[in-house]
């Protein structure tokens, strides 16, 4: 299935830390030589440490492309990649993602912390609303993103969103279900985001809706 990936440009979300478990950063550098062997394109943060530096060297070593977004101030601390295949300069961190989200035809989270999950949300929140149909994947390594899936599926329980929004996002556990759910992603007919609005079909007679 990998040669359906052949010219795709897939954003990559993940962490800077370089003192994460080594399971992270071997399901990074996997995902990496993946890419490679793929022929796609990886669009990543930019830099040279942690899970993304992982990422970006394993597509490199693999002859592979890669191309860095990252604000100039990130480029001053000396922790942009010097090898990449393009590296992006930008103004900051909303023209970062912009970018990121326009170049891709899919998306990857890794395991990360705060910029991870917000880009990751927020491109989950774009697809809920009808932006774009892009395949989102969470790489959920080592069961890191458990207690995130618990917490949508309570969201769900209470009715701050639908059910059917779990779907916008495809849970897998390893580099090459990514890869292949990708490969094999076709656009679906998404429901609509708003919850009914007819105070008897809502708890409490209140407008169920989520943001």
């Amino acid at each position: 299935m990998l040669e359906n990936l052949q010219g795709k440009s897939i954003a990559v979300y993940c962490a800077s830390s370089a003192t994460v478990p080594v399971p992270y950063f071997q399901a990074a550098r996997r995902l990496g030589e993946l890419l490679a062997a793929g022929g796609a394109r990886l669009i990543y943060g930019g830099t040279n440490i942690g899970l993304m530096g992982a990422v970006a060297e394993a597509v490199l070593k693999g002859g592979g492309q890669a191309v860095g977004v990252i604000p100039a101030l990130l480029q001053g601390v000396g922790i942009a990649h010097p090898n990449l295949t393009q590296l992006i300069l930008t103004d900051g961190m909303r023209e970062r993602k912009a970018i990121m989200e326009e170049r891709a035809d899919a998306f990857i989270a890794l395991p990360g912390g705060y910029g991870t999950l917000e880009e990751i949300f927020e491109v989950l929140t774009l697809k809920q609303l009808g932006y774009h149909q892009k395949p989102i994947v969470l790489l959920n390594t080592a069961n890191y993103y458990d207690p995130l899936l618990s917490l949508l599926q309570s969201a769900t329980e209470q009715h701050f969103m639908k059910p059917s929004n779990l779907a916008l996002l495809q849970v897998v556990s390893y580099p090459e279900e990514a890869l292949q759910y990708i490969a094999c992603y076709q656009p679906e007919l998404l429901d609509a985001k708003w919850l009914p609005s007819d105070p008897s079909e809502s708890p409490n007679g209140e407008v169920a809706g989520s943001e």
